[in-house]
């Protein structure tokens, strides 16, 4: 199953053929170290509490580990955070699946140091892992001091004897991640509307909701939106999802798994942000690769289009204003005079043809009490109502009130943006219990006499946008 929604640029710049951590951010995805990103999740994902037992038995072992009883993995990941937009679409994914994360700033001089305390320990006579996966910026961000090697090493060793996996969040294509130099038949440049495919390894693997195809986002021409490095896979690396390369032979990777030294890496070489589709297709599975499928949480995605207002008539929105023109909080006042808008029979037909097309049912959220306003000024008939309620069958419908009006305190539009009205006491003044009954009561009884069908539990209140 495909998914939709919105990411980008991130890691290391490259000095002495590795990266370095950058912590630069832009709006453009570029080479590594000149990131994009705005910071901060497709179908059903694994919701599992699990006995440390259970998930041990599901990593796998090392002969460093043969010995030991069988290890406790903690369910928790550690994020080791560069400031730039990869490693923060990760994070958002994490939080927004509900997977539980330690951030480790890397910009901060007084974040603990990694070494075999800070990521195991003992418990019970049981050696305990403390993170189940690791997001990195790029495979090496500590730098190239000694400070930083040790890190690195204790970071390989952990994930040697516990069978942790690594997030590479954003690098470039050299051999140290399992794949060839661009130079060596691959590409790098910008991916805007790159048409990329998740292989037959990604769909049989962490990637099998998708159903393939992948197209990068080109939402601006003008502007670059992602870069990204094709490079073909070396021995070790199994590519996920990749690319014709442009003016070249074959294909490249764009990301995919290298298996080395006992550890394995998610190894990602295309800029992102966790707003951009492509990174919002692929974040459910980087998720599920990195804690092998077993994670607190759960990954939920709704899809659907209301049609608010059904057969209410408004003003066009005015884009130099950014408002509804006669609208109580739109400069000009609510007495500013300009004609209304609303759907025409020709537009209802249109969308229940576009519905047999799209495949995609629309939520029709309706204020009756409009569409009987409209008839008594038009002389007893309506024409949109009548192609809407003749093809009630193909909609949903939501409750949306019979008026729309503001279910909350009594407005005073006197002034803009408006207030709660005051009693003579100062007290807030209140829309009484019978009104907002009777808003909710004569719309849903109208559908019924109309033959909708509708839910009486369910409810869209007017006036309730941000």
């Amino acid at each position: 199953m495909a998914s939709v929604f919105a990411g980008g640029s991130g890691a290391g710049a490259v000095t002495g053929g590795s990266p370095r951590a950058s912590a630069r951010r832009g709006r453009g995805g570029r080479a590594p170290g000149r990131g994009t990103g705005r910071r901060g999740g497709l179908g059903t994902a694994v919701v599992a509490l699990t006995t440390s037992a259970l998930f041990a038995a599901a990593l796998p072992a090392s002969p460093a580990a043969a010995a030991d009883p069988a290890p406790r993995i903690d369910l928790k990941v550690l994020v080791v955070d560069d400031g730039g937009s990869a490693v923060a679409a990760v994070t958002s994914e994490l939080r927004g699946t509900g997977v539980p994360y330690r951030l480790l700033d890397l910009a901060d001089p007084d974040r603990p140091r990694i070494d075999a305390a800070f990521l195991s320990d003992t418990v019970a006579g049981r050696p305990r892992a403390k993170y189940q996966g690791v997001v990195l910026p790029n495979e090496a961000p500590f730098g190239q001091g000694s400070a930083g090697a040790a890190e690195q090493a204790a970071l390989v060793a952990y994930e040697q004897r516990f069978g942790v996996r690594q997030v590479d969040a954003y690098t470039w294509a050299h051999p140290g991640v399992g794949l060839d130099y661009t130079s060596e038949g691959g590409w790098s440049g910008t991916l805007d509307g790159a048409d990329a495919e998740v292989t037959a390894a990604g769909r049989s693997g962490p990637f099998g909701y998708l159903d393939g195809a992948l197209t990068f986002e080109d939402n601006a021409p003008s502007i670059s939106e992602s870069y990204g490095y094709l490079a073909r896979p070396r021995e070790g690396f199994t590519s996920y999802v990749d690319a014709p390369v442009p003016g070249g032979e074959g294909r490249g990777s764009l990301l995919g798994e290298y298996a080395h030294d006992g550890r394995r890496e998610l190894v990602v070489t295309f800029a992102y942000n966790q707003h951009q589709r492509q990174f919002r297709l692929l974040a459910r599975g980087i998720v599920e690769w990195l804690t092998q499928g077993v994670h607190l949480g759960q990954n939920r995605n709704y899809f659907s289009v209301h049609v608010d207002d059904v057969f209410a008539s408004d003003a066009r929105w005015d884009t130099e204003r950014n408002c509804t023109p006669g609208d109580i909080d739109c400069v000009g006042g609510a007495g500013e005079q300009v004609p209304d808008i609303r759907m025409t029979a020709a537009d209802a037909q249109y969308a229940a043809q576009w519905q047999d097309t799209s495949g995609l049912t629309l939520d029709m959220v309706y204020n009756a009490g409009a569409a009987e306003e409209w008839k008594a000024e038009n002389g007893g008939t309506d024409a949109l109502t009548t192609r809407l309620l003749a093809d009630r069958s193909q909609y949903r419908w939501v409750n949306h009130t019979w008026s729309h009006p503001f279910l909350g305190c009594v407005q005073d539009v006197s002034v803009v943006p408006w207030q709660c009205s005051k009693d003579p006491s100062g007290a807030t003044r209140w829309m009484s219990r019978a009104e907002i009954s009777a808003q909710i009561r004569d719309n849903h009884d109208w559908a019924v006499d109309k033959g909708l069908p509708v839910d009486r539990t369910e409810l869209v209140t007017g006036e309730h946008s941000g």
